[in-house]
């Protein structure tokens, strides 16, 4: 969160923009652990994921070291993706709180972006799957980004968070 309310300030921005850049932040960096869950274990011995939410689940840290996902271990990190819908879902007026128009086109990208990563990590398996965007995507998702942030700005129409789905 320190590096969206920094990029603000230096472009200027004002501080009631923070919260919204909080929740981006927040959603893109659960988004990259939840991506990586299985890889920062094995690789690096590191878990990110919460202690309660696994338990909650029945499931174990252990299991992130296996191919697959156990139906548990799965029904956490389904959950824990739903949540952080929530989160990105709070950031969407940022885009238009920001006056600067570059700032904004890029903001827009990458809540396309983060918007496509989760809902794909509410439905797949990220240790049996890769959850990335290919480079296809990247560039459909770049242009649906801008597109989305010039006819909004274009139309004067500010974005209003939307509840999660099924929430």
């Amino acid at each position: 969160m320190p590096v969206g309310r920094f990029m603000l300030d230096v472009h200027g921005e004002s501080t009631s923009t923070w919260a919204a850049s909080d929740a981006l932040c927040a959603g893109l960096q659960i988004n990259n652990h939840l991506q990586d869950c299985a890889k920062d274990f094995g690789d690096l011995n590191r878990v990110y994921l919460p202690r309660d939410a696994l338990a909650a689940a029945g499931a174990s840290v252990e299991e992130l070291g296996a191919r697959r996902a156990s139906a548990p271990l799965l029904q956490c990190l389904h959950t824990l993706a739903a949540r952080t819908e929530t989160l990105l879902n709070e950031s969407k007026p940022l885009a238009a709180e920001v006056k600067d128009f570059r700032l904004g086109l890029e903001i827009s990208v990458i809540q396309a972006f983060a918007d496509k990563i989760v809902s794909m990590l509410k439905v797949r398996d990220p240790l049996s799957e890769r959850v990335h965007l290919s480079p296809i995507e990247l560039v459909a998702h770049s242009i649906g980004g801008i597109a989305s942030e010039m006819a909004r700005r274009a139309s004067g129409r500010r974005p209003v968070s939307k509840p999660a789905a099924g929430a």
